[in-house]
């Protein structure tokens, strides 16, 4: 697979004339949004909110602190990955991506110690 187009949302971080010659060499294209206009990213916006409340969710739940935020963020997307979507078919992004169905009888309940009897 390869990336045909590249949206930020105008941020600082993205903007060079090394990082532009990077995109054209390697064929992506940038599509720049207007300042101050996160609606032209609304599909990112609501993807990274749903991602925040899912940790925020599991490290409450399991009573964490905060300083296991990024585990929490890390495991939302894994699972993510994992979970089939009407957009592709009802098959799961690993699948699209690998061509195999991905395998989740590793996983536990976030914030268990070693392996516990509960899975999801």
């Amino acid at each position: 697979m390869k990336i045909k187009t590249f949206r930020p949302d105008n941020g600082r971080e993205f903007v060079s004339i090394k990082f532009d010659n990077f995109l054209h060499e390697c064929g992506i294209q940038r599509q720049i949004s207007a300042h101050y206009t996160p609606q032209q990213n609304g599909i990112a916006k609501r993807a990274n909110k749903t991602i925040m409340e899912c940790a925020r969710s599991m490290i409450h739940a399991q009573g964490l602190n905060l300083e296991f935020w990024a585990e929490a963020v890390n495991t939302t997307i894994y699972i993510n990955n994992r979970c089939p979507i009407k957009t592709l078919e009802s098959k799961t992004p690993q699948e699209a991506w690998t061509g195999r169905k991905p395998n989740v009888s590793h996983l536990r309940v976030f914030g268990c110690k070693n392996i516990c009897s509960h899975s999801l």
